[in-house]
């Protein structure tokens, strides 16, 4: 790892402080920017996932997504941590903890809502952000790639239903426009995007040209991803600061969520003799959430001051620098992971 790459904790840090200041201090600037989106995706962190995911999928050869077939103990067990075991143990860690155990220092008008922000929170897998955290831990690219695609697949016709039963709801209203337009923006256009500069620059300069390229791109994805902290904290700035002994409440279970689900993905891994290149990105992609989805629909179904959107509001803070967490757990255990028991 570059010396940016190995202080990238410090560096979120700072922007996370620079976001929620900014965003304290100048609201209306960032009122502005969060304003322009389309089907509540925001157009602005639509274009630095961009920069953030092209030249990963740089990477990526399409012609040799036919072999991802070999690595089908990490898709189930991803699929499985995803879809089986996240939203329910959200649902049980929400109950608990909101329901419970912090009930006495929270607005009693509000248990539920936080429960359900929560529950929405973990009912969808990340997309786009998933391959920032597999390229930090030198992931299988053409697993990730096939994973978050089934993902995707999957939450179309699975994320209502869930959903529906841990609410109790007979009828949720999923935002269709925001969830085909991130499937759209932050897979399909990126991807397509990033084949049509992979085969043209092969053509023109070969392989040792693509190399070049991927070297001069590898900065531009962290940057990217700074840059969309200090938004997305600058968002959610004024927020932040009104009511931190709330976040700070609603955080505990999603933190406890991510590791559990990221422990157990990877474990599973493990234990199905799959390769840690697989086994990396499987535990991340199963401990993501993907929070645009997440707060679209809590707002859409509870209001825009609900709890069920600070839920939601709080999966986006916390998001990265547990993920970063997870990354060096992950690197860091390699070493065990492939050791012959």
């Amino acid at each position: 790892m570059s010396a940016f790459e190995r202080h990238l904790s410090l560096w979120v840090l700072a922007c996370i402080v620079a976001g929620i200041a900014a965003g304290h201090a100048a609201p209306g600037f960032f009122y502005v920017v969060s304003s322009a989106e389309i089907a509540k995706v925001n157009l602005p962190v639509a274009g630095l996932v961009w920069l953030m995911i092209v030249p990963m999928l740089l990477r990526i050869d399409f012609s040799a997504l036919g072999g991802v077939g070999a690595y089908w103990r990490g898709m189930g067990v991803t699929l499985f941590v995803n879809w089986a075991v996240k939203p329910f143990s959200m649902a049980l860690l929400g109950w608990f903890f909101v329901g419970h155990l912090f009930r006495p220092y929270l607005p009693a008008d509000q248990i539920e809502s936080y429960i359900a922000g929560l529950i929405l929170l973990a009912a969808a897998p990340c997309t786009a952000m998933v391959f920032v955290w597999s390229n930090l831990t030198r992931g299988e690219p053409h697993f990730t790639l096939s994973q978050v695609a089934l993902n995707d697949a999957v939450m179309v016709v699975a994320f209502a239903p869930i959903v529906g039963l841990l609410l109790g709801l007979s009828a949720i209203v999923v935002p269709w426009d925001t969830l085909t337009l991130s499937v759209v923006l932050y897979i399909v256009a990126p991807a397509a995007a990033a084949q049509v500069l992979r085969r043209r620059m092969l053509a023109r300069s070969g392989q040792k040209g693509l190399d070049a390229l991927l070297a001069r791109l590898a900065p531009v994805s962290l940057v990217a991803l700074l840059a969309t902290l200090v938004l997305l904290f600058g968002f959610q700035g004024e927020r932040i600061a009104a009511q931190p002994f709330v976040i700070a409440l609603l955080a505990a279970p999603i933190l406890i969520q991510v590791y559990f689900n990221a422990g157990l993905a990877y474990l599973l891994n493990r234990m199905a003799g799959e390769a840690h290149c697989v086994a990396g990105p499987s535990a991340l992609i199963g401990a993501s959430n993907f929070f645009e989805l997440a707060v679209a629909a809590a707002i859409s179904l509870f209001g825009l001051q609900s709890g069920a959107a600070l839920a939601t509001v709080v999966g986006v803070l916390i998001e990265v620098p547990v993920m970063l967490s997870v990354v060096k757990i992950v690197n860091a255990s390699k070493d065990w992971y492939e050791r012959k028991t």
